[in-house]
């Protein structure tokens, strides 16, 4: 941290450093990288400047090592992310459309193959590329007041980063469809009762504070084993034998240090101490 004439800087990525970010604020405490879409005056609406910052600083979440987990929020209270800006998908064309929808899911894939656990914390307006973005997050926490919905119908297309499928995954093929087509959207409470979301706080404080809570437990466990349970579920979406998936992951974290270190540890009756090795 580096204070100037009274002000607060933060540069807290190793590798990347906040004055680079126009939409993005990032702060690191303890291990654990907080991440904040910050366009509020724009209901923290997603433009193609916030992909590309996302896409670094998850590049440098999965190399830097002192970076055990990430929360996900948007800034204000108003919105998670509302959407994808407008203004650009008006001007898209039958080509430039499809490498918009493929780049924008190529940078949620990584965040959904991040060996490390991504929580995003939903408050408010959670819609469109918003609601693709918590989806494509390993956990979701939601405030109160946040509101679901894939309301692309209304613009005459169809979401494009991932959402028909990891919608249809989480909630169900008929839900999935009942959302998408008529472009409804769904409080907290019911998110929940889908499987949308995992938990539901009245604050975005609270949320928070679940959030870094979750963390704290599995910054606790073994790295390499994190890595490879987000490894084993994604592969239940994808066109692969998940079983096989499975056992070459348990083979792999039986070779690891971490697995002589768990045993050991229970066996000795003491708390272990993992290296991610």
């Amino acid at each position: 941290m580096v204070v100037l004439e009274g002000e607060v800087y933060l540069f807290e990525l190793s590798c990347i450093c906040m004055s680079e970010f126009v939409n993005l604020l990032t702060e690191e405490r303890q291990g654990i990288l907080y991440l904040t879409i910050n366009r509020e005056e724009k209901m923290n609406a997603m433009n193609l400047d916030t992909l590309e910052e996302l896409r670094q600083v998850f590049d440098e979440v999965m190399d830097n090592k002192a970076i055990k987990g990430v929360i996900l929020t948007g800034a204000g209270e108003k919105a998670f992310v509302a959407g994808a800006d407008i203004t650009e998908i008006a001007s898209l064309n039958e080509v430039n459309a499809r490498k918009f929808a493929e780049s924008g899911q190529e940078i949620f894939a990584r965040i959904e193959n991040c060996h490390k656990p991504v929580i995003a914390v939903t408050n408010g307006y959670t819609l469109g590329g918003g609601c693709e973005l918590a989806m494509a997050c390993h956990m979701r926490i939601a405030t109160a007041n946040a509101q679901f919905g894939q309301p692309e119908v209304n613009l005459g297309i169809i979401p494009g980063y991932g959402g028909t499928q990891r919608l249809t995954l989480l909630v169900g093929r008929g839900k999935a469809n009942e959302l998408m087509m008529t472009g409804d959207r769904i409080g907290a409470e019911e998110a929940k009762t889908l499987g949308l979301v995992n938990h539901i706080l009245p604050t975005k404080e609270e949320a928070i504070a679940a959030a870094e809570e979750i963390l704290e437990k599995i910054k606790s466990k073994a790295p390499l084993a994190i890595g490879m349970v987000v490894d084993c579920v994604n592969a239940v979406f994808l066109e692969e034998n998940g079983y096989q998936t499975e056992a070459n992951s348990f083979a792999r974290c039986v070779k690891s240090g971490d697995y002589k270190e768990g045993t050991s540890a229970f066996l000795e009756k003491r708390k272990p101490v993992f290296r991610g090795e």
